[in-house]
């Protein structure tokens, strides 16, 4: 029997947004990635169409967990959007509040019964059909990432994963960090409900059901030490 594979990701963009309950003008987001934010991501790496829903039920049976290896901040940001008539006359000005999660880090694991069907995935990211947001099209997900896929256990994994915080950050916070995931793969955690189990996508009718999601705490060498990250190795800086 084969080994379990995992895709293991890292999400710092600049900005982040994970709503799990958004309405009309006011767009919230979560303080974690969302399952559905993420599976949404997979299916436009690989090139599903939005009503394809037999692609998105096998999305759907991904394992999936995230760890917050550093707790973002969260910004709003006020838009003002234009509604106008047929004849093309302004009808109204609407007020949004979006808002988002600056300056966080994730680490998000994702892994199938089927490895085969992983490393259509890991391929599919690499090379997206589709671009890749962390939420919102407006949040570019970060050169780097795609950490790697990995013969080993979605939980495990993010348990011995370096801490991927900021210097900073790493020297100042406790360094116990929180894991949620499908309660299927968290044995022994606070389990909860999450509404973010996409069962369509299509604009016409998007629809989520909830999901059982627990949470555990894994204690993370502080490692105070420098990142890998080198923001101007890129250009030759």
């Amino acid at each position: 029997m084969s080994k379990l594979k995992s895709i293991l990701l890292k999400f710092h963009g600049p900005l982040q947004s994970w709503g799990t309950n958004s309405h009309f003008e006011t767009r919230h987001t979560d303080d974690y990635p969302s399952k559905s934010g993420v599976l949404g991501m997979l299916a436009a790496s690989l090139g599903y169409k939005r009503h394809e829903i037999k692609e998105l039920n096998k999305l759907r049976e991904i394992n999936f967990a995230t760890r917050v290896d550093q707790v973002g901040v969260l910004l709003r940001d006020y838009q003002i959007a234009k509604k106008y008539k047929k004849n093309g006359q302004l009808e109204r000005n609407y007020v949004t509040n979006r808002y988002y999660l600056a300056d966080a880090i994730f680490l998000v694991v994702l892994s199938h019964k089927d490895n085969e069907f992983i490393d259509e995935i890991y391929q599919a990211l690499k090379r997206p059909y589709f671009q890749n947001f962390l939420g919102r099209r407006s949040c570019p997900v970060n050169y780097d990432f795609i950490m790697g896929c990995f013969d080993d256990d979605p939980i495990e994994l993010l348990k011995k994963t370096e801490w991927q915080a900021n210097k900073f950050y790493r020297q100042n916070k406790s360094n116990r960090l929180k894991i949620y995931g499908d309660s299927k793969i968290i044995k022994g955690g606070n389990e909860k409900l999450r509404k973010d189990d996409a069962v369509s996508f299509s604009q016409k009718e998007r629809k989520f059901n909830y999901r059982g999601e627990s949470i555990i705490y894994v204690e993370i060498d502080r490692n105070i030490g420098e990142t890998n990250h080198d923001a101007f190795g890129a250009v030759g800086g």
